[in-house]
């Protein structure tokens, strides 16, 4: 288990549920990687990340589909693409990531708590 934290610093994380509007192969990433496009409703907007999520996803079966997201990061460049939010996920033994969705269809933008 990590460090503790106050529920302070946890209010300061931004976690919404968003729509997947776009995917495409990250060419440029030395492991396979998808540039994901998701629109976190009229407030925040679409926000782009690159993932390691190939294992179990791709343009086929992941464009539509709701997702979690983490949007207040800073930016950070990730092999050519600037990834502005944290597609949540959990990661299992192998190291393959299987996505945190909604249980319902959720509206975009809808805060996590």
């Amino acid at each position: 288990m990590k460090e503790k934290i106050s529920y302070d610093i946890f209010e300061k994380v931004d976690i919404r549920v968003g729509t997947v509007v776009s995917v495409k192969k990250n060419e440029k990433a030395r492991k396979p990687s998808l540039v994901i496009q998701v629109d976190f409703g009229q407030e925040i907007g679409i926000k782009q990340s690159s993932a390691q999520i190939t294992h179990y996803y791709n343009e086929e079966n992941l464009k539509g589909r709701q997702v979690i997201g983490i949007c207040n990061f800073e930016e950070k460049n990730i092999a050519g693409v600037i990834s502005q939010v944290l597609i949540l996920g959990s990661i299992d033994k192998e190291g393959k990531v299987i996505l945190v969705h909604p249980s319902q269809k959720s509206e975009n933008g809808l805060p996590v708590a």
